[in-house]
């Protein structure tokens, strides 16, 4: 297609270094622990002041001194009992997010929970019903909604730029067969919930609640599953979605409109860029490429507890319980079933 540059509009995300500051607790200490500790730390006014790991306070310890956090706890019960903590993140594998969640919400902890948000609805479920009946606040840790790009996006498709939005296209895959979490069962582990829940979570994001699911996948010997290919099918729309934990894919994002297109340059779901495409020969090009990311979805977690908020508007507690409802349908497709659902 031919193009000629037009307007491209200023970042409407807030600013990370404009929400109020509080103090965070870590459950958990592995890589994607670090990466919000870092977040946290370096681009947001808040801090990290404690961090807990269920493997025992040696790691814990290590965790600490690496990022330099004040205090270790070899429990999830001792760090909830730090009267400093306002926030919690919970960083642990998808089997467990909920019991370590649903203590952080009875210590009266507000609560970002690493996605995918539980293992299944039923967990979520849990999740949800013990945060309303608590009153704190709540968010399953889809940071992606929360970047500046997709709040250029969904600016844009408001607009009626692209027209209406009758196709979704994004793949995600990584090459993480060597990891143990990965392939084992009794951790949730696989493509679906570790890479998958990212198209998911961005085609809810465009087009909601599909009225109609089409899966196929493969598993692995173990029984998780390796790649999945999903159809979800809207009034109007489709979306095609791929996963794979076998192989590294583009990772990119399509929308696709009557009056144009969003291109989004890999990896889709951090922060990136697109363009926009019109069926007129016009585009514009949004650049979203920032460090980290993860400080973008920290800042609302700040901004909605200071408002007294229980949830956030860009991805709420109902999100959360429709895109594991989402996964379970995948999962009942490819017969997935991990032993604690036996």
């Amino acid at each position: 297609m031919s193009s000629s540059q037009s307007t491209t509009p200023t970042t409407i995300a807030p600013n990370p270094m404009d929400a109020p500051a509080y103090r965070w607790g870590i459950m958990g200490a592995g890589g994607i622990a670090r990466k919000l500790a870092d977040a946290v730390t370096r681009y947001t006014q808040s801090e990290v002041v404690g961090v807990a790991s269920a493997s025992g306070v040696e790691r814990a310890q290590q965790f600490a001194d690496e990022k330099g956090i004040a205090a270790a706890y070899g429990s999830y019960e001792e760090l909830l009992a730090d009267e400093s903590i306002d926030i919690v993140y919970v960083a642990t594998t998808h089997n467990n997010h909920h019991e370590p969640a649903l203590l952080a919400i009875e210590a009266g902890k507000h609560v970002l929970v690493e996605k995918a948000f539980t293992q299944n609805e039923a967990q979520a479920q849990l999740i949800v019903d013990a945060a309303r009946a608590k009153g704190v606040f709540v968010m399953e840790a889809m940071w992606a909604r929360h970047l500046p790009h997709m709040y250029a996006i969904r600016a844009a498709i408001a607009r009626g730029e692209i027209g209406d939005v009758v196709s979704v296209q994004a793949d995600h895959g990584q090459m993480l067969t060597h990891v143990q979490r990965m392939v084992r069962p009794e951790l949730a582990g696989g493509a679906l919930l570790d890479l998958g829940v990212y198209p998911i979570a961005f085609a809810h994001d465009i087009l909601g609640v599909p009225q109609a699911i089409t899966a196929k996948g493969r598993l692995r010997d173990t029984g998780v599953d390796g790649q999945v290919s999903m159809i979800f099918e809207y009034d109007g729309a489709q979306a095609s979605l791929t996963t794979t934990m076998e192989a590294r894919t583009p990772c990119t994002g399509h929308i696709g409109g009557t009056e144009g297109a969003i291109e989004i340059e890999g990896t889709f779901y951090q922060p990136t860029n697109f363009t926009l495409f019109r069926l007129d020969g016009t585009s514009w090009t949004y650049e979203g490429v920032f460090d980290n990311g993860f400080q973008w979805q920290a800042a609302e977690v700040a901004r909605q507890v200071a408002a007294g908020a229980t949830e956030s508007p860009l991805h709420t507690l109902d999100d959360s319980l429709e895109i594991m409802r989402i996964m379970d349908e995948v999962r009942a497709q490819i017969g997935v079933v991990y032993p604690n659902e036996k």
